[in-house]
């Protein structure tokens, strides 16, 4: 019996233990927590003691006070000093903290005290947002909170950063962001404990700092003119900057602004065409892209310009560093600029690639001679580094590796993991969660060059009301990645603390997206059922599927999906994932089509590429409609070449119709053929041409279109179909990527 007993309250020990763990569920994790018994209740009785001479200290306790009286309307005092049987939330800045660093904290929480202990103010602040974390989800946001039922669990937390730089690229160029929604995100980045905002403000498609002694640039360089004649774009003045960084510093929170140069420019060259090699004329770009026309490196006015733009982004900005982009600037204009090919003979410069390196270099020494340092997309690389220059790696690890190599500094932002403007397809939660921004190879001495991590939200197709849906959860997952230390990660402890923490975001008003792609929807031609079979996996938990098979949006009201679907005709197959009590709805479509070519055997002239297969050499027919993205799997590429495939019917029978699916995405060098011409046959070597068609959306439209060239003809007997698509093999002088290669897309041969 004894040992019953004592086995017995040995399993309570560990439950209760288990339980009290369970209620710290900080995001990023803290690098040490150690759960005691007891309860920290507050009531109005409990205040604050604090050094009222440390206005760092100060406003972060003013802070939190303002949440507490916003919670409970209660607003509990701030004493300097102490008095006896009164529970306070003290905090004190401690030299015995060293090992917390200039970030860390010591968060030790009894019964009767709650004590923050840290080296700098910065520590302070992150403590008080771990104590965030564990009140109540709606804690700080207008919700009624009796503060009676205020209770945390007593723990004793050490914690501090694995990295210094831990940040979000925030693109505010392609879709303008609103004041208040930019420090809203300041507000969510300080929550999660990280420390830039890095600020991108000029761009192609619109210019958005005030440069007061450069007008024209908001002006004329704020706005573009869309497809439908409207205009588009906004800025923000100088004082509308000094708000948001003197807002963002309040919360330990560094602005980097990037102001692109020497590609990116197109907004700033619409304002001063004379910047350019050409001298234009220019519009601010309504399209995305790379695009030739990038500020003239033989012309000194332009750096006269750029230096007097940056003397006011400096006098706007503290921040230790000033990001220049420096990527994706295409140099055919310097080859064919006589300025350009000056400059590069009066420098001795030997191309056009080290002349960028020397662009980049002159910048530099401007910004040094300020006490400012440059920072640079990994593009910056390739022309020579400047003497200080820090690498942000976009295009993988390997630009951040040669610089900690080289002794410069560095910051990951791979796409592979970083780029939240990427669909959950191609970076999902427990991706982001598995990046190290350290290259496994990089020797430990090095190590220290890596400054850390940083996600990057680009804007071509997320204005400002979709930024939620692709930032959150994912950066929930790199804030823990830059802060927590690497011992013990485990994404399904982290996934389970994730399930809490939606709480607290839907309490904050945040509109977040998938942890996944929530529909994985696939479909199939089978042969021996002749039909066509729909199936659907729940990306995540908590999704309830429904589905219609006419193209009508699917609701609550629709067939609910249970199992695979039989479609024996053509249809359009949608199918909605709907998130109980979030109000979160999303939707896959999938077409397919029923026609005399179904299944039948066909030969290809020329090869498809590797890279895009889709269904291999049943492709053609085997009646799955391609969506409006290239990489669904669906369409099949074809690199610089034309198409030509012969279809076997299988016997003779009367047709009137064929036609030819293809996608056009001109940005990424995809474009519609330019002709399909159709034959007949019998034997398959008597051709006879029955007619052709050409195609008519534009080259230049740069949105993506999917379309059917058909060719219709006089009703008539054939064994054999012939479809010939003549492609485009080089993008034209006016395209960004001018005399590369192009693509053609296919995803079906269709045969009435």
């Amino acid at each position: 019996m004894k040992k019953f007993t004592l086995v017995f309250g040995l399993i309570i020990c560990v439950l209760t233990l288990f339980a009290q763990n369970q209620s710290i569920n900080i995001i990023p994790k803290p690098h040490h927590v150690k759960t005691v018994n007891g309860i920290f209740k507050f009531d109005e009785s409990a205040r604050f003691f604090v050094d009222k001479k440390n206005q760092g200290v100060l406003n972060t306790v003013r802070m939190f006070s303002n949440y507490m009286e916003n919670s409970t309307q209660v607003k509990l005092p701030i004493d300097s000093v102490k008095t006896e049987n009164i529970r306070y939330i003290s905090v004190y800045l401690q030299d015995s903290a060293k090992w917390c660093g200039d970030e860390g904290y010591h968060l030790n929480i009894s019964s009767d005290e709650i004590k923050i202990i840290a080296l700098k103010e910065a520590g302070v602040f992150y403590a008080f947002q771990s104590l965030r974390q564990l009140m109540p989800a709606g804690f700080g946001q207008n919700k009624k909170i009796d503060i009676k039922s205020i209770e945390i669990p007593c723990a004793s937390i050490s914690d501090k950063p694995r990295f210094l730089w831990r940040g979000m690229n925030f693109d505010c160029c392609r879709h303008f962001m609103q004041v208040d929604f930019v420090k809203r995100y300041i507000d969510l980045l300080a929550f999660h404990k990280m420390n830039v905002l890095h600020w991108h403000l000029t761009e192609d498609q619109g210019w958005r700092i005030e440069i007061k002694k450069y007008p024209e640039l908001t002006r004329v360089g704020a706005w573009r003119k869309e497809d439908d004649g409207s205009i588009y774009g906004g800025f923000y003045t100088q004082e509308q900057i000094r708000d948001v960084v003197a807002y963002a510093a309040e919360r330990y929170i560094t602005v980097v602004p990037e102001i692109e140069m020497p590609g990116h420019s197109v907004a700033a060259l619409a304002s001063y065409p004379h910047l350019s090699c050409t001298g234009g004329p220019f519009e601010v770009e309504k399209r995305w892209g790379v695009f030739n026309d990038i500020y003239c490196a033989g012309n000194d006015s332009v750096f006269i310009f750029l230096q007097d733009v940056l003397t006011e982004v400096m006098d706007l900005f503290p921040s230790k560093y000033i990001h220049i982009g420096g990527d994706e600037a295409p140099k055919a204009r310097w080859e064919a600029c006589p300025k350009c090919q000056a400059r590069m003979k009066a420098e001795n410069i030997k191309s056009e690639e080290d002349l960028q390196g020397y662009f980049n270099r002159r910048i530099e020494k401007f910004l040094n001679d300020h006490g400012r340092q440059l920072i640079g997309w990994d593009e910056i690389i390739e022309g020579g580094l400047a003497p200080s220059a820090t690498v942000q790696s976009w295009r993988g690890m390997e630009g951040g590796m040669d610089a900690a190599m080289n002794g410069h500094n560095a910051i990951m932002s791979p796409t592979s993991h970083c780029y939240f403007d990427y669909s959950t397809s191609n970076i999902n939660l427990e991706h982001v969660y598995t990046f190290e921004p350290i290259p496994y190879d990089l020797p430990a001495d090095k190590h220290h060059h890596i400054l850390g991590a940083e996600c990057c939200m680009w804007t071509e197709i997320a204005p400002q009301e979709l930024i939620d849906s692709r930032v959150f959860p994912r950066i929930c997952a790199l804030c823990e990645v830059m802060w927590s230390d690497t011992i013990g990660r485990n994404y399904k402890e982290f996934h389970n603390r994730m399930q809490y923490h939606y709480k607290r975001l839907d309490e904050m008003g945040v509109q977040y997206g998938y942890e996944r792609d929530p529909i994985k929807l696939t479909t199939s031609y089978d042969k021996k059922l002749d039909a066509f079979v729909a199936e659907v996996e729940h990306g995540q938990p908590g999704l309830t599927m429904y589905y219609t098979t006419d193209g009508s949006d699917p609701d609550e009201n629709s067939l609910k999906y249970t199992e695979p679907v039989i479609l024996k005709n053509s249809a359009e197959f949608k199918v909605a994932a709907i998130r109980a009590g979030s109000g979160k709805t999303a939707v896959e479509s999938r077409k397919v089509v029923r026609h005399k070519a179904l299944g039948k055997e066909y030969s290809v002239t020329y090869p498809y590429s590797r890279k895009y297969v889709a269904g291999g050499d049943t492709n053609m027919t085997d009646g799955l409609r391609g969506t409006f993205t290239y990489n669904d799997k669906l369409w099949q590429g074809y690199e610089a070449l034309d198409f030509e495939a012969v279809v076997n019917l299988g016997t003779k029978m009367k047709i009137s119709k064929v036609g030819v699916g293809t996608l056009q995405s001109t940005l990424a060098w995809i474009y519609h053929p330019l002709k399909l011409e159709v034959f007949v046959s019998a034997d398959a070597s008597n051709w006879k041409k029955v007619g052709e068609i050409e195609n008519t959306i534009p080259q230049t439209d740069a949105a993506t279109s999917v379309q059917d060239l058909t060719v219709c003809f006089k009703a008539q007997k054939a064994k054999y179909v012939k479809v010939y698509c003549s492609a485009m093999h080089k993008n034209p002088d006016w395209h960004p990527g001018a005399g590369g290669k192009t693509w053609l897309f296919i995803d079906e041969i269709i045969v009435d």
